[in-house]
């Protein structure tokens, strides 16, 4: 298989040191950030008092230091909502989003001295990330295929893995919704950390309703992100990323935010699932324990 990297303009970097830092991060987030080796990554959320997911992250151990990667666009916030935990912490924060960018790299991997490396720890198909200087990307050329970042976004519609802001949002998603119980985004058994207590009683109560899951749009029609699933003239989820159409009439493969309960008692009563005048299939990936039935890959 050949190694293909994407650079991802829309994710950026902050520099987290000092005495306290991965102490402080630890506290606040969803993962466990206190063991990693060098140049190794955890996915992880900060999460508000009520639960819900408000910045989705990776934090990468190297150089004396850590690393978030993050959505770009965010950044300002997420350092505004760092500082308001911050208190007397020996912690610094810098933006480095002017100085360096994000590539991912798939379907095989890559050592180099002169950019941070590290793999997805949300799923080993994924395959790795990486820290690279501004304009220091075609260097990863030598190693890998440079291919653009919508290549990326399919190579992870087909793994069925969820991207903040595209599949589910910010502000108004719950971990498990986001499948970041299933994809390695919480340590149930690490100390506290903000919005604890609701995600660990969705988690014993198995009480998740909705969940990010793969589709297929057996139309070959691409429905736009946001885009009502119905059961009937009710609404029971909404269209998130999803392969372009097929010219061809093929399926699409997608991904869509669903309440998997109406779904499934669709599913069981042989109703459709609608999506802008197309019927959905709802499909189970093999990294998942959902409560749907269908195939074992998307």
């Amino acid at each position: 298989m050949t190694t293909r990297a994407s650079l991802l303009p829309d994710r950026g970097v902050i520099r987290v040191e000092g005495g306290d830092a991965a102490k402080f991060l630890q506290g606040l987030l969803t993962n466990d950030v206190s063991h990693l080796g060098a140049d190794q990554a955890v996915h992880a959320a900060l999460l508000s008092p009520q639960g819900k997911i408000l910045f989705e992250m990776f934090v990468i151990n190297a150089d004396d230091a850590l690393f978030i990667e993050s959505a770009r666009a965010l950044l300002p916030d997420l350092l505004k909502r760092l500082g308001l935990y911050k208190l007397r912490a020996d912690v610094a924060f810098t933006d480095l989003s002017t100085a360096v960018e994000v590539a991912a790299i798939w379907g095989g991997t890559v050592a180099s001295d002169d950019v941070l490396v590290y793999q997805d720890p949300r799923l080993p198909g994924l395959g790795q990330r990486a820290i690279v200087p501004v304009g220091g990307f075609e260097s990863l050329g030598a190693l890998a295929n440079l291919e653009t970042p919508e290549d990326y976004h399919a190579h992870r519609i087909l793994l069925g893995v969820p991207e903040a802001g595209r599949d589910y949002a910010l502000g108004d998603t719950f971990p498990h919704e986001a499948d970041m119980d299933q994809l390695a985004g919480v340590d149930f058994r690490k100390g506290c950390f903000v919005g604890q207590e609701v995600v660990s009683r969705m988690q014993h109560r198995a009480s998740a309703r909705k969940r990010v899951m793969p589709v297929r749009y057996l139309d070959g029609f691409r429905p736009m992100e946001g885009s009502e699933i119905k059961v009937g003239d009710i609404v029971i989820g909404y269209a998130g990323s999803a392969l372009p159409t097929s010219p061809d009439g093929k399926p699409v493969l997608g991904l869509a935010l669903l309440r998997i309960d109406k779904a499934a008692d669709a599913l069981e009563a042989g109703t459709a699932l609608m999506c802008a005048g197309t019927r959905v299939e709802v499909l189970t990936p093999s990294w998942a324990h959902a409560p749907l039935s269908g195939p074992a890959n998307p």
